[in-house]
């Protein structure tokens, strides 16, 4: 199978690309990335070598590269969007361009090619909102609070109906909140980490009372590797949430990578809430669950140990980094704090 991977230098994205090249030996990986913020070359280079992998420098906009790469693939797997929550409320242009236009663009390429036989399309939890229901189901209301939300809302609205209008072989699925080595540090769990690591004050929005369902990225990856060998069901697009049934709040995180850091949790600060916040995700998975045979293998704890290790080890990565990790946060009360 040839499978082209969009945003495959991003975080979920370039672990799915090492593990598919790892674990499926006859596969090949084109990889489609521009090389935003956010996609790192770095995150590739254990498949560099490998000569059943290959990288294509562009936009997930442009039209005519997407339609070639997308005529070359057996399977096509889009992560590529702008996912940053906070950055959204403060400058949100790029996130509708990206998440909406762009996937629009590969949804087209898509229902033109014959030779795709599944397109599986990478949304998110925070379609959701706050949870009206617990555990949260596919079947939950979409309510999204953010303009990333929306974005994402709208693109995963917008696969949906090209399966319904063209019969186009996806299935969307829903991950709740990732974590794991090679994250940005825009991202509240590697922004935690490297504070503590260099002995900084960790910041958490509100009171931290937030609490989000946290899936650890291998066990992600090898959900999504599940999908390759299936084709899409007959009828309505598939959806499929994945998590692990449990929340944890934003405190909760902080005060465990202090102690996993060993240091004294007094060096957490509290800032503004953000607009839009959501105040509890956690995911009913059990339709991927019953389909598949997939079940988280690791629990929240052994994964923040694994990540405050690898970041610990690895910090010539993160260093690299750091002048992205500050970014303007627009509050509830309107005002405009770096953080």
């Amino acid at each position: 199978m040839r499978i082209l991977v969009t945003g495959g230098a991003g975080f979920i994205g370039s672990t799915f690309v090492k593990h598919v090249l790892a674990t499926r030996p006859d596969d090949e990986v084109l990889v489609l990335d521009a090389l935003t913020y956010a996609g790192n070359l770095e995150n590739l280079d254990p498949c560099r070598d490998d000569p059943r992998f290959s990288f294509w420098y562009g936009n997930v906009t442009n039209g005519d590269l997407v339609h070639d790469l997308v005529q070359k693939a057996d399977a096509v797997v889009h992560f590529a969007a702008e996912s940053h929550v906070a950055r959204s409320i403060y400058d949100n242009s790029l996130f509708f361009v990206t998440d909406v236009i762009g996937t629009q663009t590969v949804a087209n390429a898509v229902a033109k090619s014959d030779g795709v036989r599944v397109f599986v399309h990478i949304s998110t939890s925070e379609v959701y909102g706050t949870a009206e229901e617990e555990p949260m189901s596919e079947t939950h209301p979409l309510n999204p609070l953010s303009p990333y939300a929306s974005a994402k809302a709208g693109a995963d609205r917008l696969v949906y109906s090209y399966r319904a209008a063209y019969g186009i072989p996806a299935v969307i699925v829903r991950p709740f909140n990732n974590y794991g080595p090679h994250q940005h540090l825009e991202k509240v769990v590697p922004r935690f980490i490297t504070s503590a690591l260099d002995g900084r004050p960790m910041t958490v929005h509100g009171d931290g009372t937030a609490m989000r369902d946290w899936l650890y990225v291998d066990d992600t990856v090898e959900a999504l590797a599940l999908l390759l060998e299936h084709e899409p069901s007959p009828g309505p697009c598939e959806v499929f949430n994945l998590g692990t049934g449990r929340a944890v709040s934003v405190l909760e995180i902080a005060e465990a990578v202090c102690l996993a850091a060993g240091r004294d949790c007094g060096s957490i600060e509290h800032i503004g809430d953000r607009p839009g916040q959501v105040a509890k995700h956690i995911a009913d998975a059990s339709r991927f669950s019953a389909r598949f045979g997939w079940r988280p293998n690791v629990p929240f704890e052994a994964g923040l140990e694994r990540t405050v290790r690898w970041y610990r080890e690895n910090e010539a990565w993160w260093r690299k980094l750091e002048w992205m990790k500050v970014v303007p946060v627009r509050t509830a009360s309107g005002e405009v704090e770096y953080h």
